[in-house]
C-alpha cells in the first residue's frame, strides 16, 4: 500500500513539474490579440520584448523625445530597454501582439550580426510600415506561435524556440532593404555591440562615461566606441547620451521631482552640471522641457 501511495505521489509531481514548465514556456512567449484578450501591449512594457502588427484604429506613444502614430499595416516594436511613455489608444484599435521574454530571446537569438543591425534601426525606426508580403509574413509566423503555445507537446520549449527564430529570420527579411545602410560586421564586434546596449540599459542612469561601459567589457574606451559606431554608425557616447536623455524626460513627467532630485538620480555631480547636459543635448533648459511637455499633454 506504501508503495502505491509512493507512486501515485510521484505521479503527482511530475504532473506538476510538466505544468509548471509549460505555464513557465508561455510566460516566456506569447501572442494575444487586443480585442480577444482586453490586454494591450503597454500592460506589459518592461518586462517583455513586444511586437504589435495594428489592424485596425490607431495608437500613439513617446520615446527617445518623440512622439509616434501606429495604424493599419504598422508594425511596432518596443524592446524592453526602450523607455516608452505616454501610449494612448483609439476606441477601435485592434492589434495582435507577440511578447517574448530576454532570455528566451537570448537563448534563441538565430544570427547575432543581424540582430545588432536590427536593434539599431528599430531604435530608429520604431514603427515600420509593412507591403502586403511583410504582413502576411508576419501573420503567419504569429499563428504558428500562437498555435504551439496552446498545444501541449513533449519538446514544446524547443518548437517555440525554433519558431522563435523563423519568425526573426522573416522580421530580417522584411527589414533588409531598410537596413541596407548600417555596416555590417562580424560576430565578434556584434557581441560586444549588443553586450554594451545591455549594459547601457542597466546602467544608463546613473553612468555616462565610455570607459566606465569599457572597463566591464574588459577593453579600451576607444576601441568600444570604434566598435560601436562601426556596428551603429554612431559613437558610444552618442547611446550613453541619448539613454541618459530618455531617463531624463521620463523623469522631468513627474511633477513630484525637483530639479535637484532628478540630479541626484541621474548621479549628477550637482544640479548645475544636470541643466549643462540637458541645455547641451537637447537646446533647452531643464524647466523649458519641462514646461514643453505639459503643453503637449494639455
Amino acid at each position: 500500500m506504501k508503495a502505491g501511495i509512493a507512486s501515485f505521489s510521484l505521479s503527482l509531481q511530475r504532473i506538476s513539474k510538466k505544468k509548471d514548465m509549460k505555464e513557465l514556456i508561455n510566460k516566456s512567449i506569447q501572442v494575444y490579440n487586443t480585442v480577444e484578450s482586453h490586454k494591450l501591449p503597454s500592460d506589459f512594457l518592461g518586462r517583455y520584448h513586444i511586437h504589435v502588427l495594428c489592424h485596425a484604429g490607431k495608437a500613439q506613444f513617446s520615446f527617445m523625445g518623440n512622439t509616434y502614430t501606429m495604424e493599419a499595416g504598422d508594425w511596432v516594436i518596443w524592446q524592453m530597454s526602450s523607455q516608452i511613455t505616454d501610449a494612448l489608444y483609439s476606441s477601435d484599435f485592434n492589434a495582435d501582439f507577440l511578447l517574448v521574454d530576454k532570455d528566451f530571446l537570448l537563448e534563441y537569438n538565430p544570427e547575432k550580426v543581424w540582430a545588432s543591425k536590427a536593434f539599431v534601426f528599430i531604435k530608429k525606426n520604431p514603427v515600420f510600415h509593412l507591403d502586403e508580403r511583410g504582413k502576411a509574413m508576419i501573420e503567419y509566423n504569429f499563428i504558428q506561435i500562437k498555435r504551439r503555445t496552446a498545444e501541449p507537446h513533449l519538446f514544446q520549449k524547443e518548437i517555440l524556440g525554433r519558431q522563435l527564430q523563423i519568425f526573426l529570420l522573416d522580421l530580417w527579411e522584411i527589414y533588409k532593404n531598410a537596413m541596407d545602410n548600417i555596416q555590417p560586421t562580424d560576430n565578434s564586434l556584434a557581441l560586444l555591440f549588443t553586450r554594451f546596449m545591455n549594459l547601457l540599459s542597466e546602467y544608463s542612469k546613473t553612468q555616462r562615461e565610455v570607459a566606465f561601459y569599457a572597463d566591464k567589457l574588459c577593453v579600451s574606451a576607444k576601441y568600444l566606441s570604434e566598435v560601436v559606431k562601426k556596428c551603429s554608425g554612431h559613437p558610444a557616447s552618442y547611446w550613453i547620451n541619448g539613454y541618459a536623455m530618455q531617463e531624463i524626460l521620463s523623469l522631468l513627467k513627474r511633477p513630484d521631482l525637483t530639479f535637484a532630485e532628478i540630479s541626484d538620480q541621474m548621479n549628477f555631480y550637482n544640479p548645475a552640471h544636470f541643466t549643462r547636459f540637458v541645455k547641451k543635448q537637447t537646446g533647452e533648459s531643464p524647466s523649458g522641457l519641462r514646461v514643453k511637455q505639459k503643453l503637449e499633454n494639455k
